[in-house]
């Protein structure tokens, strides 16, 4: 009698030779139970999720709004700081928001505005580890750079410039720029033969450039020729 109860409540059958065991309906129920809680519990920290997005959006959008005029040449002091500490409060409260590489590349901005060179740097990177790819990160990393520059430390600066460079190519937004800033860092920076070799670069990349004039003269200046 216990050996059929024993059957019925855990039905089994021969496969090759081996009894396999199946498990109990009440197993299976605790089965379903706890994958339908999961499911539930992942459908919340979803919507959750999606909520702090939205909400977050809206906030970023309003501050990015009513800052952007900060960055103007006649913004005063006190708009720049009352911006700034705007930005920084949003940036702590949504973090790991979509548009928080927006919010710090404007907050470096200020920053760099207000004479700030080192928290510059720190808002644009920021940006740059949160953008990922793209016309943000390219901005960012420039960003960086002048910012070195802006503290006379050029040897930095051109690290600085030949990592914005290093992803992008002769037709990219900015390499024109960028690689204009480079040669110009290494130059000051007293790498001569390195600045040289950007302004080669230049002249062969982009041999239609309104800057090629200036390239000569600086190469000729440098004792190089194009």
């Amino acid at each position: 009698m216990n050996e059929t109860t024993s059957s019925q409540e855990h039905p089994s059958y021969v496969l090759a030779g081996r009894r396999l065991t199946l498990p109990s309906w009440r197993t299976i129920g605790i089965a379903a139970v706890a994958i339908l809680a999961l499911a539930l519990v992942s459908g919340g920290v979803w919507f959750w999720n999606a909520s702090q997005q939205q909400r977050g959006s809206a906030v970023y959008a309003e501050t990015l709004t009513r800052h952007r005029a900060a960055e103007a040449p006649q913004a005063t002091p006190e708009v720049r700081a009352a911006a700034m500490r705007e930005l920084e409060r949003v940036l702590a409260d949504y973090p790991a928001n979509l548009m928080a590489p927006q919010a710090a590349y404007l907050l470096g901005n200020l920053r760099f505005n207000s004479g700030q060179y080192a928290p510059a740097r720190a808002a644009y990177q920021v940006t740059a580890a949160r953008a990922g790819s793209g016309t943000m990160l390219t901005l960012a990393r420039a960003g960086i750079g002048y910012a070195w520059e802006s503290e006379r430390k050029f040897p930095e600066a051109a690290r600085a410039f030949e990592t914005a460079l290093a992803d992008l190519k002769p037709t990219s937004f900015y390499y024109e720029e960028l690689l204009a800033d480079l040669a110009r860092a290494q130059e000051r920076a007293g790498q001569k033969d390195a600045a040289i070799a950007t302004y080669r670069r230049l002249l062969k990349d982009l041999p239609k450039s309104a800057r090629i004039p200036e390239v000569k003269t600086r190469l000729a200046s440098l004792g190089a020729t194009p």
